[in-house]
C-alpha cells in the first residue's frame, strides 16, 4: 500500500474544513443511534448505508476521461476489501451503541484515530517514535479508565461484548482511512458504489441473524436517514478529501475531539447522566493523541 505523499492543490483551509465537518457529524452517531433504537442494529447499520449510498451520489466526482481503470487486483481491494471494512466498522459501531453503555462504546470507538496514526507512520518512516508509542499509551488508558472499574466490579459483564466490538469497530475505521490514502484507489468518487455494497453485506447478514421485522416508526425512519446523509454520507466524503491533504496526518488529530462532543451531545440530549471518569477518560484520549502526532 502506498500513501499518497503527492502535493496538493488548494485552499488550506479546505482540508481542515472538511476534517472539522467530518468530526462533528461522527459525534452524533450514538445519539441518532439512541433515536432510533426500536430498529435492530444490524438493520439500522444496512438502511443507514443506503441512505448514505444514495445522498452521496450527487456529490461524488465522475472519473476523469483518460484515466486509467483499476487493474484486476486493486479493483478487488477496492470494491470487496473496503466495503467490508465500512460493513464492519458501521455495523460494529451500531452494535455495540447497543450492548454497551452510549459514552463507553464511543470513546473506545474513536480510540481508530491512534491505531490510524500508528500504522501510518509505520509505513511511512519503517518505525515507531517514542512519542507516537507513549501517546497511544495515553489514549488507550482513557479508554480502559472506563472499562476497568466495571471489570473490577462485575467481572466479565454482557458489557464487554459491545466493548470488544467497539475496539474492532476501531481497527476497521483506521484501515478504512489507510485506504482512504491510496490515490490511485479514488476512494470518493466511488463513495456510493462501495456504501451500497457494504449496505447489501450488512443486510444480508440482518436478515440471517435478525430475521423480519415489522416496518419502524416515522421518528426511527427520519433518525437512521440522518445518520446515514450525515455520518455515514456527507461526513465520508470530507473525511476522504481531508486524507489527501498535504497535511492529513495534522488534520487526523481533529478525530480525537469526537468522543469529547460524542458525550457531550449525549448528556445535553438527557441520553447519559455526566460521570467523573467521562471527561477525564476522554481528556486521555485526546492528550495521547497530541502526544503521538509531535
Amino acid at each position: 500500500m502506498q500513501l499518497d505523499t503527492s502535493r496538493r492543490i488548494g485552499s488550506p483551509w479546505l482540508g481542515a474544513a472538511a476534517a472539522a465537518l467530518a468530526v462533528v457529524l461522527w459525534a452524533l452517531v450514538p445519539l441518532l443511534v439512541a433515536q432510533a433504537g426500536e430498529l435492530p442494529p444490524l438493520r439500522l447499520s444496512a438502511l443507514a448505508l443506503l441512505a448514505g449510498a444514495l445522498g452521496t451520489l450527487p456529490m461524488a466526482r465522475r472519473r476523469r476521461h483518460g484515466e486509467a481503470p483499476l487493474s484486476r487486483l486493486p479493483g478487488g481491494l477496492v470494491y470487496l476489501g473496503v466495503p467490508l471494512l465500512v460493513a464492519g466498522a458501521v455495523g460494529a459501531c451500531v452494535v455495540a451503541f447497543r450492548l454497551a453503555p452510549a459514552e463507553e462504546a464511543a470513546l473506545l470507538l474513536y480510540t481508530w484515530p491512534v491505531l490510524f496514526l500508528l500504522a501510518s507512520r509505520r509505513l511511512a518512516t519503517g518505525r515507531l517514535p517514542a512519542s507516537t508509542l507513549t501517546g497511544a499509551g495515553l489514549a488507550f488508558s482513557g479508554a480502559a479508565l472506563l472499562v476497568a472499574p466495571q471489570a473490577l466490579a462485575g467481572g466479565v459483564s454482557g458489557a464487554w461484548a459491545g466493548h470488544g466490538l467497539a475496539l474492532l469497530g476501531a481497527a476497521c475505521w483506521a484501515l478504512y482511512s489507510l485506504a482512504c490514502q491510496v490515490p490511485a484507489w479514488r476512494l470518493g468518487e466511488r463513495m456510493p458504489h462501495l456504501l451500497l455494497i457494504a449496505s447489501v453485506m450488512v443486510g444480508g447478514l440482518s436478515l440471517v441473524l435478525e430475521g423480519v421485522h415489522a416496518l419502524p416508526s416515522r421518528e426511527s425512519l427520519l433518525a437512521t436517514a440522518a445518520l446515514g446523509l450525515g455520518p455515514y454520507g456527507l461526513a465520508m466524503l470530507a473525511w476522504d478529501r481531508a486524507l489527501r491533504d498535504p497535511m492529513a496526518q495534522r488534520l487526523g488529530n481533529l478525530a480525537h475531539a469526537v468522543p469529547v462532543l460524542a458525550t457531550l451531545f449525549l448528556v445535553l440530549a438527557g441520553v447519559t447522566t455526566p460521570d467523573w471518569r467521562l471527561p477525564l477518560a476522554a481528556l486521555l484520549v485526546v492528550a495521547g493523541s497530541l502526544v503521538a502526532s509531535r
